[in-house]
């Protein structure tokens, strides 16, 4: 069994030493989705939510997210981010919420991802729950990642 890179010898957590890694271009891709009533669900996208304009403020949430990351995720490096973008897209059954995050640095933003699409999500939740207490987020996932040691993933 491999070591855990997040325990010292002694099997204390300690944040990863990553400064003999190379800055390269990393990126990383992730989704979730929250389903939604209909009736929520066309409100949100006829812009009548009493509290405002859903997507615009659930996209600043994620984008907002993702630079936070290390605030939120222990032992979770702070990343200087090159680029966010978060994409929120009206469904049947809701909304799928797609991030991309990139940086040039020694270790990968795929939290950042996560956590972007987490928050924004979040943000509809918040938003729409007067409407739709039902509301479920699910799905939450990284759909891939490119650059660092470990090489490209996708998801199947």
């Amino acid at each position: 069994m491999s070591r855990l890179t997040h325990l010292d010898d002694s099997g204390a957590a300690r944040m990863v030493d990553i400064s003999a890694k190379t800055a390269t271009r990393r990126e990383a891709v992730a989704e979730g989705f929250i389903h939604v009533a209909k009736d929520a669900l066309q409100a949100i996208a006829d812009q009548a939510v009493k509290k405002g304009d859903v997507l615009a403020t659930a996209r600043i949430a994620g984008i907002m997210a993702a630079k936070r990351t290390a605030d939120l995720i222990p032992l979770c490096h702070p990343l200087p981010i090159d680029a966010v973008s978060v994409d929120l897209a009206i469904e049947a059954a809701g909304i799928r919420a797609t991030a991309t995050v990139a940086t040039t640095h020694g270790t990968g933003v795929e939290m950042e991802a996560l956590t972007a699409v987490s928050a924004a999500l979040l943000t509809v939740y918040d938003m729409a729950k007067a409407m739709d207490r039902g509301m479920r987020i699910d799905g939450i996932r990284l759909l891939k990642k490119s650059g660092g040691r470990s090489g490209d993933f996708a998801a199947t």
